[in-house]
C-alpha cells in the first residue's frame, strides 16, 4: 500500500468510526463530529502536502462512492478549513454544530466567524437563524 492510498483509508476509517458513532443517541454526539471532521482536515493538510490539492477531489469521488454522500469536494474543503481555524484552540461543541459551522467557514474574515460562534452560543441560535443573520447583514452592507 503506497502512503496516498495510507492518508486515503486514514480518512476513511475516521469517517466510518464516525457514522458507527452518529448511530448512537449520545450528548457528545456533535463534539464527536466536530473532533472527526478537525482530524480529517489535519490529515487532508498533510495529503495535500504530498498530493497536491487535488487529492480532495479524488478522495471526495471515493468517499461518495464507498460511504455514501456528505463527503463532497466542497465538505472535505470546510473540514481543511475547519482544521485551520480551530488549529491550536479547542474546539465549542456547546451550542454549535456542524451545520453551523458550514455557515460560518463561507466567511473570510475570521473576526466575523469567532463574532457570530458568540452570538450562536449566547443567543443560542439555531443555523436557520444563524443563516437568515447573516443574510440580513450582507444585504444591508450592499444598500
Amino acid at each position: 500500500m503506497n502512503k496516498e492510498e495510507k492518508y486515503y483509508l486514514e480518512i476513511k476509517n475516521k469517517l466510518i468510526d464516525n457514522e458507527v458513532y452518529k448511530r448512537v443517541k449520545d450528548y457528545s454526539k456533535n463534539k464527536h463530529d466536530l473532533q472527526a471532521y478537525y482530524e480529517v482536515g489535519r490529515i487532508l493538510i498533510n495529503a495535500g502536502k504530498h498530493y497536491g490539492e487535488g487529492i480532495i477531489k479524488k478522495y471526495s469521488i471515493k468517499l461518495t462512492n464507498e460511504l455514501g454522500k456528505g463527503y463532497s469536494e466542497r465538505s472535505l474543503k470546510y473540514m481543511k478549513k475547519f482544521y485551520l481555524f480551530q488549529k491550536g484552540q479547542p474546539v465549542v461543541a456547546e451550542s454549535i454544530s456542524w451545520s453551523h459551522y458550514t455557515i460560518l467557514l463561507s466567511l473570510n474574515n475570521i473576526n466575523k466567524i469567532n463574532y457570530y460562534i458568540n452570538r450562536c452560543i449566547n443567543d443560542n441560535l439555531s443555523k436557520r437563524k444563524l443563516a437568515e443573520i447573516i443574510k440580513k447583514r450582507k444585504s444591508m452592507i450592499y444598500l
